[in-house]
């Protein structure tokens, strides 16, 4: 996954506000040198063929079965949930989805593809992915923190989340 890299959270993101003692958040992101918008990052990475296997599941554990269309739907603007989220904000650039129970946040921003390189040219898009787990425990000090169940899931989070970008951007190369 020598294309995703881990960065700090964009100002002005969605998902900033979620950036306090006891919560996670992460962000990692791809560079293409494609001109991609924001609706078609978002189509992508919820139809790319990893996010099917986790939309699969979804629709067997925990009975929020979702498809292509209503994917496509949700990058428009036209639906506001989608499987096991809804969206909780969104923005011309960025939008930030909140599963069903509240516990986590995902957020996909496109930066703006105008900026170009210098040395060739080209168009360049800057693709977005983080998450952010609000606390549900506390320490013995009475502060807010993660629960065990998702302190553990972090490291393979991790590499799952830079899977699906990777997924999502793959499947955009491959559609333009």
């Amino acid at each position: 996954m020598k294309h995703i890299k881990a960065c700090p959270n964009p100002q002005n993101s969605l998902i900033e506000q979620y950036e306090l003692p006891g919560s996670y958040t992460d962000c990692f992101t791809t560079t293409l040198d494609l001109e991609v918008s924001h609706q078609q990052f978002v189509e992508a990475f919820y139809t790319s063929w990893l996010f099917k296997l986790e939309r699969w599941f979804l629709t067997f554990t925990v009975l929020k079965p979702s498809s292509d269309e209503q994917a496509r739907e949700l990058a428009l603007g036209q639906i506001n949930k989608f499987s096991a989220w809804r969206v909780e904000n969104r923005a011309e650039d960025q939008i930030l989805m909140c599963d069903f129970q509240g516990k986590t946040r995902s957020f996909l921003m496109v930066e703006s593809p105008k900026l170009k390189d210098s040395t060739n040219g080209k168009v360049k898009t800057y693709l977005y992915f983080g998450t952010a787990i609000v606390p549900t425990a506390k320490s013995r000090a009475g502060k807010p923190q993660l629960s065990l169940f998702f302190k553990g899931l972090l490291l393979i989070h991790r590499t799952y989340a830079k899977a699906l970008l990777k997924a999502a951007r793959d499947r955009l190369i491959r559609l333009n």
